[in-house]
C-alpha cells in the first residue's frame, strides 16, 4: 500500500499517517507494544510517542525488532524508512532537566535521533497519571514565554547535534505561537492539535499552514476511549454527525474511514490509535485510499467541541475556566 507524505519546510518527507500509542489510561504497555508491532507490519512507519505515555521502552523493543527483521512477514526496516516521534511533558521544562528527558526517552525507545520531539503543552505543570478533572497542582503555572524560550533553545541544540531531526509544538494557540516564531532559532516544524470532524480549529489551522507548519491531529476519530477526565455531556461524538455518517454512506464505509479522510482532505497527519489489527488496518487504508472531494469535505460542519479541554493544567488565578487554557480572546492568558 502506497502511504502518502507530506513534505516539512526544510524538505524531509512524512507518511501522512501516523500511529498513536496513547492508550488512554486504560491500555498496558505491552499492549500497546503489540499494536505497534502490528501497526508496522501492516504498513505503517511513522509512530507517535510520548514520556508521559509510560510505554515507550516497550515500543523501544518494538522498533529493534522492526530494524532486526524480527516482525514476521516483514523484511527489516531501514532506521531512515521509520519517523519516530517523542514528546516532553510538562514538568520537564527547566533546562538541563529538559536535556535529561530527552536522553531517557531516546534511551528508552532505542535509537540515535528522533525525527520529531514536540513539547507535549506549553505549560510548566504537572498532574498525576488517571487523575480526574478536579486535579489541580499547588505549583500550576501559565506560560511564560521566557521560560518556554529557555526550553526551546535547550532544544535547539539537539538539533544542531543531531539527535533530533525536527522540533514542533503541541497543544499551542496563535497568541504563543506568534511568540515562538518570532524568537525561535530553528521554527517547529510540526503543530500537533486536537482535530477532528466536530473540532475543526480553522483559524489555527490556517495560521500553521500559513507558517509553513505541518499540522498533525490528535483524537483524529473524536476519541471515544479518551480518559473519563476528558468527556463532558454536551461533547459531539463525530462518528454519529449527521454528515459524517451521510459520506459513509455515500463512500460504502465506516464513519471512522470518513474522520481520517477528512484529515487527509485538509492536509492534516492524524494519528489514530487501536488495537485490533482489523481497525489498524482499515485507518491505513481510509487514508491512502477512495479520497473525499474538496466538497465532501467541506460538507462537514464545525461544531466546535473540543474534546481534551486540559482542565488540570490550570493555574490558581485561573479558577475553573478551562478556556483561559486556549487564549480565547486572542492574548495569552495569566
Amino acid at each position: 500500500m502506497d502511504i502518502p507524505f507530506y513534505k516539512t519546510y526544510d524538505g524531509d518527507r512524512i507518511p501522512a499517517i501516523g500511529f498513536g500509542t496513547f492508550g488512554s489510561d486504560h491500555v498496558d504497555p505491552a499492549s500497546v507494544a503489540a499494536s505497534v508491532r502490528t501497526a508496522i507490519r501492516l504498513g505503517y512507519r511513522q509512530i507517535d510517542c510520548a514520556a508521559v505515555y509510560g510505554n515507550e521502552k516497550e515500543i523501544g523493543t518494538v522498533l529493534h525488532e522492526a530494524m532486526t527483521g524480527k516482525i514476521p512477514d516483514t523484511p527489516a526496516i531501514e532506521r531512515k524508512d521509520l519517523w519516530i516521534t517523542s514528546k516532553l511533558w510538562n514538568d520537564k521544562h527547566a533546562p538541563q532537566v529538559c536535556t535529561q528527558a530527552f536522553f531517557q526517552s531516546l534511551g528508552d525507545l532505542g535509537l540515535d535521533y528522533v525525527d520529531l520531539y514536540l513539547v507535549h503543552w506549553p505549560f510548566p505543570n504537572f498532574h498525576p497519571s488517571h487523575c480526574d478533572v478536579t486535579s489541580r497542582s499547588a505549583d500550576a503555572r501559565p506560560y511564560i514565554h521566557e521560560e518556554f524560550m529557555a526550553l526551546w533553545h535547550e532544544l535547539e541544540i539537539l538539533v544542531d547535534k543531531g539527535y533530533i531531526r525536527h522540533l514542533g509544538t503541541s497543544n499551542m494557540t496563535i497568541p504563543k505561537l506568534e511568540k515562538v516564531l518570532r524568537d525561535c532559532r530553528i521554527k517547529p516544524a510540526f503543530n500537533e492539535m486536537e482535530l477532528h470532524p466536530s473540532f475543526q480549529q480553522p483559524a489555527l489551522l490556517s495560521y500553521v499552514r500559513n507558517a509553513g507548519i505541518i499540522p498533525i491531529g490528535f483524537c483524529p476519530l473524536g476519541s471515544p476511549n479518551r480518559p473519563d477526565r476528558d468527556k463532558m455531556p454536551d461533547d459531539i461524538v463525530d462518528m454519529e454527525m449527521p454528515s459524517v455518517m451521510a459520506l459513509a454512506a455515500k463512500h460504502k464505509c465506516h464513519p471512522a474511514a470518513i474522520c481520517l479522510k477528512w484529515a487527509r482532505a485538509n492536509g492534516i497527519i492524524p494519528i489514530p490509535f487501536s488495537t485490533k489489527e482489523r481497525n489498524i488496518l482499515s485507518n491505513l487504508e481510509a487514508v491512502c485510499q477512495d479520497p473525499l472531494t474538496e466538497a465532501e469535505a467541506a460538507s462537514i460542519p464545525d461544531c466546535n467541541s473540543r474534546l481534551v479541554k486540559g482542565q488540570v493544567f490550570l493555574w490558581k488565578d485561573a479558577g475553573d475556566d478551562w478556556t483561559k487554557l486556549w487564549d480565547p480572546n486572542g492574548t495569552i492568558e495569566h
